[in-house]
């Protein structure tokens, strides 16, 4: 029964959003690159792998790499790139699929986790935005708590094999400069929070925690590098459950060729400051992955795959795993066409 609502309130949320963001626009969306020089119109999401040969599904759905007419395949230059900053003027709704092994006492746990994260451009006046990301975790994860061949009389007993929920929401606010700073450095700089969604105590921290969250990136040519990050404390703590000191470090570097196609490598390393020596504060997984911009009709989307292997890990860590990521994009700030008056001569 639970599992049903939990299931529920991840399809009317995910409607949700979907029939929003469509219909949001920041205002005045940035228009420019890491050297600031202007970028024509666009459509974005991350690269990926060059897909030539389009499929033809039915006369109102189209899906292909977008190799079109001059003007689209700018608009998908831009999209690459845009995908490639985490605060750009770009509505993104991704949903990404991340499946780990090696976990628990056995090395035999895995766990599934998809992340719906939105992230929502506001134009807050001319020369600053808001930008907005929130990640929602669905898991379902197996063994990671499970010792073998415990006696019977052990308190441990029964064990809890398997967990499937939600876990805690992060939502990230970044105010940013719509125009890069000196030597063409994009940033954005705000609050984080840790909200405890968590459906139930091996799923979440039981923990309200906030902190603040950075990211600087320099966008040249293809190339994108920078890195984002967080630190978060706890300020409420739920009953019999214990404080929040985490770090969040994001670096990366993604390099987007003439097809639209992105290729990244990054870690998400998370440093847990309240675990011991022992068990190990730091988990480093360093990710490869690969994205594509396409067209489902008019809809521009991005297709990831990726990669991971955790250099470290606390003990009962992940060893290594895969993503899958879907992000549906909505470009801001599209001009009207102009509309052709009859009796004048072009």
């Amino acid at each position: 029964m639970k599992q049903t609502q939990i299931a529920l309130g991840v399809i009317v949320l995910t409607l949700g959003i979907l029939s929003v963001v469509p219909t949001m626009r920041a205002a005045e969306p940035s228009n420019v690159d890491g050297n600031g020089k202007t970028i024509g119109e666009t459509f974005a999401p991350d690269a990926g792998v060059s897909l030539r040969l389009p499929l033809q599904t039915g006369e109102n759905l189209t899906l292909g790499a977008v190799t079109g007419s001059p003007d689209e395949a700018a608009e998908a230059d831009k999209l690459a790139k845009e995908l490639a900053n985490p605060i750009s003027s770009l509505i993104s709704v991704p949903f990404q699929a991340n499946e780990d092994w090696g976990f628990g006492p056995t090395g035999n746990g895995y766990k599934f986790t998809l992340n719906i994260q939105p992230v929502i451009p506001i134009s807050i006046s001319k020369d600053w935005n808001l930008i907005v990301r929130t990640i929602l975790p669905i898991v379902s994860q197996h063994d990671l708590f499970y010792f073998a061949n415990l006696p019977k009389d052990s308190p441990l007993q029964p064990q809890n094999r398997s967990q499937d929920g939600l876990s805690d929401t992060t939502q990230s606010f970044f105010f940013s400069p719509k125009k890069p700073g000196p030597f063409g450095l994009i940033w954005g700089l705000g609050p984080a929070f840790l909200y405890p969604t968590g459906t139930q105590d091996l799923l979440g921290t039981g923990t309200f925690s906030i902190g603040p969250t950075l990211v600087v990136l320099k966008q040249t040519g293809p190339w994108t590098a920078g890195a984002l990050m967080n630190q978060l404390w706890s300020v409420i703590i739920e009953e019999h459950r214990s404080s929040v000191s985490q770090m969040f470090v994001q670096p990366f570097i993604a390099y987007t060729t003439k097809t639209h196609t992105t290729f990244t490598i990054n870690t998400e390393s998370t440093a847990n400051w309240d675990a011991t020596s022992a068990d190990g504060k730091w988990t480093v997984p360093v990710i490869f992955q690969i994205s594509q911009i396409l067209k489902i009709g008019k809809q521009p989307i991005s297709i990831q795959i990726g990669g991971k292997y955790y250099a470290d890990s606390p003990r009962y860590g992940p060893d290594w795993g895969v993503r899958f990521n879907l992000t549906l994009l909505y470009p801001t700030g599209k001009r009207p066409e102009p509309i052709e008056k009859t009796g004048f001569v072009k």
